[in-house]
Parts: structure tokens; C-alpha cells; sequence
């Protein structure tokens, strides 16, 4: 009896393990089988109801990755998929080959030769097949039962790994869309347009699209119901970082540790009541834009770890030693006159000099009223 060599058994889980696309994973599977097992065809098979998808195949045409077979219209498959273990078909078989027509450098049927079948079980579900099929005559006879159980299993763990990477890009792809539409559902909702022709709100507007097109923090100044929410909002719709997260905090009345991890994010158990591990909102604006109402009254060891972010672009969420790299824009919004801040000892001047490199100011009520509009 022939059995698999050890180190063709860490090849394939040095794949599992490896930070490859889902196509080469199986292309490199399939490769590993054929050095284990001689054959001239091999093909790996995803299973979705009564229906087996070819997702790599070596030895066969490439069309072969196009068709699909519905198992109890191939007899050899249906066999393969009702038996929990190997399935080897003698030489004389006359059960139809799925691949007939398919394999490279010959024409039609396929002639007397080997063929061999495992089902690919996770979790005590069918999840694929594998198929084996060699021109020789009884090729598979004395390949020992144990290699090919390990083969299955190593075949199946790749085709689970696999299906949940999918599975995960799949939910990922499809939360980054529902970001990018709730991002456009609240513009519509709560959004609007600065108006007045007033020739401060020209330069009001002007000096919007002027440092939207750019990624510098913003500084937005203005007294209490102004609407420096609504510009900055209008400079998120019009940046390049439009179509990403817009994630807002107000930072009033937040105590030190609740701001931090509101920030940053905190690990299980970092705090009282942090029943369970959460990401901050720098986290969920990864890419995009936060803004940070009320800046001026976050405490000043908060304030602090913000510059950092400014600086580096890195955030620690509490609780935790490892830091994590971010992307993010910050427009941030105050009431205060943070350069008498600064003189009092309750705002940072390095932090505010990093968020006021482009400032705004937002007229009162009575010098120009502003509306939100459609």
C-alpha cells in the first residue's frame, strides 16, 4: 500500500495557513495531490444542493470550470456524493464518465481507465467532491485507505476555508455598501445646503470647496444650533472620502476612560460594565471622515492620545498593548474660544494647531441665517 509523504501533508497545510486567493489555494491543493497521487486529471468540486461546481481542475480543459453537473444526472458522481467514504470505479466500469470530451490532448469518450471519487465532508456535511482519474488500469488499487481519508480531509478543510473567506468578503463587501448608502441616506435625510447670498456665505461656501478637495483636519468654529454639523457635513459629501464612512461623536460630557474607549475602542473587561470587546469610531471611519463636536470639551489626557492619531495615525483601544493604523480625516466642530482654552490650561496648543490647519467659522443667526434645504 502506498501512503502520503509527511511533507506534502505540510504543504497543504502550510496553504490553509497562507494568505492566498481562493483560486490558488486550490490550484496549489490540486498540485500537492498530484505529487502524492500519480493521475492524469484531477478535479475539486463544490457542492451548493444537487448541484457540483467545478472550482479547479488540472488535466481537463478549461471549459470545464463553465459547466455545472446536477448529480443525479451523472451516475459516477451521484455515487461518490451518497458514500461517506473513498469510491474507487474499476477499469471496466460502464457507469458514463462526467468527463468525457474534457480531458486535455484527447477527443471523445474516455477510454478503459481508472477513476476515483472522495467526498469532501465539513462538519459532518457534504461540502464537494474530489475526483482522480488516470489512463492506467487499476492505478488507485494500492493507494492505502488512511492516505486517502487524509487527502478528503485536507481537501475538505481547504474548501471550508475557502467558502468562509468568500463567505466573509461577501459580508464585508456587502456592510461597506450599506455604509455607503446609509452615508447617503442621512445626507438626504438630515442634509441639505448652505443658502444665502450674503458675502459671507460666499466665502463661507468658497473656503467648503476649497478644503474638501484637500485631506486637512478642520477646524469648524461657531456658536450653539449655527450648523457647523451641516458643513461638516457638506465637506464629507465633498471630499474624495465621500463614499466612506461619516462618523460622528459628541464629545461633551464624556468622562476620560468613556471618551477614550468611544475613540479608540476597548478590549473585554478594559473597564467596568465593558462586557465585551468593541471597536471605537476611529475604527468604523477607517477610510473616511469622524467629526468630533464639541472637541473642546474633551479632557485633556483624551486630548492627548488624539494628537497621537494626528501625528501617526495609530490608535490603542483600551485595554489592549497592540496599536492599530487608521485613515481617517478629522473635522472637528466647537462653541469654545479654544485659544483662551489653551491660556486657562484645558486645551492642548500642539492639538489645536493640528486641528485648525484649516479653520472655518460659522456666522450666527444674526448676521446670516443658514437653512437646510432640499
Amino acid at each position: 500500500m502506498t501512503d502520503i509523504n509527511a511533507n506534502l501533508l505540510l504543504e497543504v497545510a502550510l496553504d490553509l495557513a497562507n494568505s492566498l486567493n481562493n483560486s490558488d489555494r486550490f490550484e496549489r491543493l490540486l498540485s500537492t495531490i498530484r505529487k502524492a497521487i500519480k493521475c492524469d486529471a484531477v478535479a475539486l468540486l463544490g457542492l451548493n444542493e444537487n448541484v457540483l461546481t467545478p472550482l479547479a481542475v488540472q488535466g481537463l480543459a478549461r471549459r470545464t470550470l463553465g459547466r455545472r453537473f446536477i448529480v443525479n444526472e451523472h451516475p459516477r458522481l451521484a455515487k461518490i456524493c451518497a458514500s461517506e467514504n473513498p469510491v474507487r470505479f474499476p477499469s471496466d466500469c460502464d457507469l458514463p464518465d462526467p468527463f468525457d470530451g474534457l480531458l486535455l490532448d484527447r477527443e471523445g469518450d474516455l477510454p478503459v481507465h481508472s477513476c476515483m471519487g472522495l467526498p469532501l465532508y465539513s462538519d459532518n456535511h457534504l461540502v464537494g467532491l474530489l475526483t482522480l482519474d488516470s489512463m492506467a488500469a487499476d492505478a488507485y488499487g494500492r493507494i492505502s485507505d488512511r492516505t486517502l481519508e487524509l487527502i478528503a480531509a485536507l481537501s475538505a478543510a481547504t474548501l471550508k476555508t475557502a467558502l468562509e473567506l468568500k463567505a466573509l468578503s461577501l459580508s464585508a463587501e456587502h456592510a461597506e455598501q450599506l455604509v455607503k448608502e446609509l452615508t447617503q441616506e442621512a445626507f438626504l435625510r438630515d442634509g441639505g445646503e448652505l443658502i444665502g447670498e450674503s458675502q459671507i456665505m460666499k466665502v463661507l461656501r468658497s473656503d467648503i470647496e476649497l478644503v474638501a478637495g484637500s485631506d486637512y483636519n478642520v477646524l469648524i468654529l461657531g456658536e450653539t444650533g449655527v450648523g457647523k454639523e451641516l458643513v461638516a457635513r457638506t465637506v464629507h459629501r465633498l471630499s474624495s472620502r465621500r463614499e466612506k464612512p461619516l462618523v460622528y461623536l459628541n464629545c461633551a460630557s464624556l468622562t476620560e476612560t468613556l471618551a477614550e474607549a468611544e475613540l479608540f475602542g476597548h478590549a473585554k473587561g478594559a473597564f467596568t460594565g465593558a462586557d465585551r470587546e468593541r471597536p471605537g469610531k476611529f475604527l468604523l471611519a477607517n477610510g473616511g471622515t469622524i467629526f468630533l463636536d464639541e472637541v473642546g470639551e474633551l479632557p485633556l489626557a483624551v486630548q492627548s492620545k488624539l494628537l497621537r492619531v494626528l501625528q501617526s495615525g495609530e490608535i490603542q483601544p483600551v485595554g489592549k498593548d497592540t496599536v492599530q493604523h487608521v485613515d481617517v480625516r478629522i473635522v472637528a466642530a466647537t462653541n469654545r474660544e479654544l485659544l483662551k482654552e489653551i491660556e486657562d490650561g484645558g486645551f492642548r496648543a500642539d492639538l489645536y494647531h493640528r486641528l485648525s490647519v484649516y479653520p472655518l467659522e460659522v456666522p450666527p443667526y444674526r448676521e446670516e441665517r443658514m437653512m437646510s434645504c432640499f
